[in-house]
């Protein structure tokens, strides 16, 4: 191969032609080696520390530089797409308009940066041209840009060298995690899931505060990812592999019940999808596989999804089959159920890296860090030239007639400093201040906000030495803001983890024809004997039923999913009440309900069914607990936030499928329900440590539409923290957890306390109770409660068991710190 070099000037020169002879195979390697490094640095891969690829960190930087902020107009994306084209990204616009289009998709990312207006596509569909669209920064995008300009981070030229661009972004969001990021380089590719931002930065508070931590305490904090579109993920074990070596992978389902479509026929109906999986490519997976007979029992698809009540599909199930084999048939078959696989590579110092969740939190922590750090010292800087020219200013005031003197009798301003320097002593930055002064600044008023402007410059200047100084102080800095950001853009999860798939998917078609001449399906029976048997509600919102009449108990050892909220006696085909916060009773068949196999000791619900997908829960609404609608059970009391109790009177239940069981006053919530006899003691406990005891029969039974009576009387401010009966002669404990009101929520692990219930003597109905723990420094408020049988269970929010200390025999004494957030007792 021959390269020819060509002249830079060949106008009156002579020019003699030079050929260099180089080596095909080396010239290929070179050339092929820049090409792969100029993808994976400045095109396929993020960087670790902001979690965007070059395109995406200079669209927002771009859009923050023109001021598109949340408060302020929609601008056209060409205009967008124009600036970051011609002063940035040199990589033509369909690809800075992909980048900017899937920033602001919400199925996309778990935390969208860009606020479009328009059509910007949808999981089926692709967005409108760039001139159609409008867009600006959304609120999370200030995060992740602010105090740029403060020399927080590194600039670097960009592509021809006429303007400055950030390297990285200050990032206070930990995008990585949160957003998730894929892409294709040369020779690799990334693949990270979405996150919940509320557990992303619990870690990293947790992994700043504790730099050595385990793994496994991570995963109290994150115990998954938590996808754009909710859905259910199916096996952990894949993602604990990814957050240990960076490589793993799992499976998402979609969100299903089963519903009466007409009174003879019932259907499945889909709410959520799993992620990236669009209902269009759902539907033509099902039409393939019911003329390829792969599906039966199918009669028809109906889309449903609107942009008022989001996603909604309906599948029809044909008279005869079983509808929850359908659905295992549509889970093995269509993309109800995907797999979803995580490589976790991103750039580190400018390389590469597979990572693991440990390494991934460190790299985004110790740039907050250094973050802040830069930031502090360079208004630390800003502050001691203010504070400069502020003291030169007041030396200057307080001989004013002679620096005026001194200004009108020199020839021009250069002399005029010099003499300004020498006479007064002052600096040259000083003395050109003080030539630049408006006559208006030498009034006594000036004078007075000078001192006082030079005594608060002090106190910051002190603040900042400090935090510059003090790596403790540096750190709990760098938390409190994490914690801010977390308060201000979090929101709750949306997946649904389980630990396992379940049982065998059985076909549909696998119908037979019993003796009675009714069609079953062998392996899932349709008719379900009315024996007697217990439901149960976990407190991560599973419910199931026992195999038989057996009350679940929780003998020795912990647990093996999460705690038992609630649970009631019924039968197979009974119907029980599902009853929510704000009072509302929903009748729920327990043919609904998954069959739990029979275990020895502890049950676990982690086969069992998600609330939600029984019935529809209103915004801020949720379900407290289970009661029995049998007109022999015991009657179901309530009790409210605001110290409310009420019994309501046996079988006075309506015959519709849902009703109102308490008259509740405006802004008060139920707490909790569960059956009291006469003879059960009622237990009250507030967030001041207060509990009080009481007989049922001191609550006289009410009707449905009665609104209770005073149970507790509450201090002012103070609210019920927790609601129960205890049985009477029962060997039953109270557990309560204290800590501070203004932590970020499922991050202090507070201290805990385990006392007899017979400590606590019994009182009058309605009045103020006893203390039940005393709070040690730092704490103010009672964060949970419990009052119940023995021995006490605990678990975080992912359903982990949590150790509780061991019994404590005073009333009022002070807790025991517990080693890790406690989410329920039961």
């Amino acid at each position: 191969m021959a390269r020819k070099a060509a002249p830079e000037d060949v106008e009156n020169q002579d020019y003699t032609e030079n050929i260099i002879d180089i080596d095909v195979t080396t010239e290929m390697e070179t050339s092929f080696l820049e090409y792969a490094y100029s993808v994976i640095y400045a095109r396929a891969l993020p960087d670790a520390r902001d979690g965007m690829k070059p395109v995406q960190r200079r669209i927002l930087y771009m859009m923050a530089d023109m001021g598109l902020r949340p408060d302020r107009g929609h601008v056209k994306c060409s205009r967008v797409v124009g600036e970051v084209m011609g002063k940035l990204h040199p990589h033509g616009d369909t690809a800075i308009y992909d980048a900017l289009v899937r920033l602001a998709q919400p199925f996309a990312l778990r935390l969208p940066l860009v606020d479009g207006h328009g059509n910007f596509g949808s999981l089926d569909d692709g967005p409108a041209a760039p001139r159609y669209t409008e867009a600006r920064l959304a609120s999370a995008a200030i995060a992740m840009t602010a105090d740029i300009g403060e020399d927080v981070v590194d600039f670097v030229p960009n592509y021809d060298n006429k303007l400055m661009q950030p390297e990285v972004l200050p990032a206070a969001i930990p995008n990585l995690l949160v957003n998730g990021a894929s892409g294709i380089a040369v020779g690799m590719a990334t693949n990270l899931a979405p996150h919940n931002l509320n557990e992303v930065i619990s870690a990293a508070r947790h992994l700043l505060k504790h730099p050595k931590a385990s793994l496994e305490d991570l995963m109290r904090f994150i115990p998954g990812p938590d996808l754009p579109t909710g859905g259910k993920i199916v096996g952990l074990e894949g993602i604990r592999d990814a957050y240990r070596t960076g490589r793993g992978s799992f499976k998402t389902r979609a969100t299903t019940r089963i519903e009466n479509i007409t009174p003879r026929r019932k259907g499945i109906v889909v709410t959520e999808l799993p992620y990236m999986v669009g209902p269009e490519k759902v539907i033509e997976k099902i039409k393939d596989g019911v003329q390829s007979k792969k599906l039966t029992g199918i009669t028809a698809v109906t889309d449903l999804t609107d942009r008022s009540h989001g996603l909604k599909l309906v599948i029809e199930i044909k008279t005869g089959f079983n509808p929850d084999a359908v659905l295992e048939t549509l889970f093995k078959h269509t993309p109800l159920e995907d797999s979803f696989g995580i490589n976790n590579v991103a750039l580190v110092e400018g390389q590469p890296q597979t990572m693991g969740l440990h390494q991934m939190l460190s790299v985004w922590v110790d740039h907050r860090v250094s973050v802040v750090r830069r930031r502090s010292q360079f208004r630390l800087n800003k502050r001691l030239e203010r504070k400069h020219l502020v003291e030169g200013m007041l030396l200057a005031i307080v001989d004013i007639d002679e620096v005026i003197e001194v200004i009108r009798s020199s020839e021009d301003s250069e002399t005029a400093r010099a003499r300004l320097m020498q006479i007064f002593e002052l600096s040259e930055a000083q003395a050109e201040y003080i030539l630049e002064l408006r006559l208006r600044r030498l009034t006594k008023f000036s004078q007075i906000e000078l001192e006082k402007e030079n005594e608060q410059l002090a106190l910051e200047i002190a603040e900042l030495r400090e935090i510059l100084e003090n790596d403790s102080k540096l750190k709990s800095l760098v938390s409190s803001e994490m914690a801010e950001v977390a308060k201000v853009y979090g929101t709750p999860r949306r997946t649904i983890l389980l630990d396992s798939a379940g049982g065998e998917a059985t076909s549909a078609a696998e119908l037979e024809i019993g003796t009675s001449g009714r069609r079953r399906n062998a392996a899932a029976p349709l008719e379900i004997p009315d024996s007697p048997c217990w439901a149960m509600l976990s407190s991560t919102g599973l419910i199931a039923r026992t195999s038989d009449d057996v009350e679940p108990v929780r003998e020795g050892g912990r647990a093996a999913h999460d705690v038992l909220h609630s649970v009631i006696p019924t039968s197979g085909r009974a119907e029980i009440g599902v009853i929510t916060n704000r009072g509302r009773l929903v009748k729920v068949s327990m043919l609904e309900l998954p069959t739990l196999p029979p275990t020895q000791g502890a049950p676990s619900l982690s086969g069992g069914l998600p609330i939600k997908e029984l019935l529809e829960l209103g915004k801020g609404e949720r379900v407290v607990g289970l009661a029995s609608l049998s007109e022999d059970a015991a009657p179901l009391s309530l009790g409210t936030a605001a110290g409310v109790v009420k019994r309501v009177a046996k079988g006075d239940f309506a015959k519709s499928d849902e009703w109102e069981v308490i008259n509740l006053k405006d802004g008060d919530e139920v707490v909790s329900v569960a059956p009291a006899e006469d003879d059960d003691d009622i237990v009250f406990l507030t967030t001041d440590a207060s509990l009080l005891r009481f007989k049922a029969r001191n609550v006289r039974p009410q009707g449905r539409s009665a609104g209770g009576m005073a149970g507790i009387k509450l201090a002012a401010k103070q609210s019920v923290l927790f609601y129960g009966v205890v049985k009477a002669d029962q060997e039953a404990v109270v557990v309560t957890i204290a800590g501070n009101s203004e932590a970020l929520s499922g991050t202090d692990a507070g201290s805990a306390k385990v006392s007899p219930f017979d400590v606590f003597p019994s009182k009058g109905r309605a009045t103020g109770g006893v203390r039940a723990q005393r709070f040690l420094k730092g704490e103010d408020t009672l964060i949970l409660g419990w009052a119940g049988p023995a021995p006490a269970r605990a678990c975080s929010a992912g359903g982990q068991p949590v150790s509780l200390p061991e019994m404590d025999p005073r009333r009022d004494g002070s807790g025991t710190s517990l080693g890790a957030p406690v989410f329920a007792v039961g």
